[in-house]
């Protein structure tokens, strides 16, 4: 029987596109370090819901169901709103 787990799966799924996001030609302007994908991250996660799983048979079914196109563009959409917040706040860039 495998371990139990808890895992947030928007979590992982918004912490990747942050990082995919901001290597993009239309967000190399803003500061990718560390700090700003934290900030990023947990703004866009503040203002999306949350999808716990116990086990990695559902963390697989819960990726398919948040990467659907109409979900993934909700999550899309809080992330660059979070890119746009985070780089008004921010003093520093790359």
């Amino acid at each position: 029987m495998a371990k139990p787990i808890l895992k947030n799966v928007t979590e992982e799924i918004v912490l990747g596109l942050v990082r995919f996001l901001l290597q993009s030609p239309d967000y190399q302007t803003f500061c990718d370090c560390d700090d700003c994908q934290m900030t990023i991250a947990s703004e866009a996660l503040n203002n999306l819901p949350t999808y716990y799983v116990s086990s990695n048979d559902a963390r697989e079914e819960a990726f398919i169901a948040l990467k659907a196109p109409e979900q993934l563009e909700k999550i899309n959409k809080r992330i660059i709103t979070a890119i746009h917040t985070a780089g008004k706040k921010t003093n520093h860039k790359n």
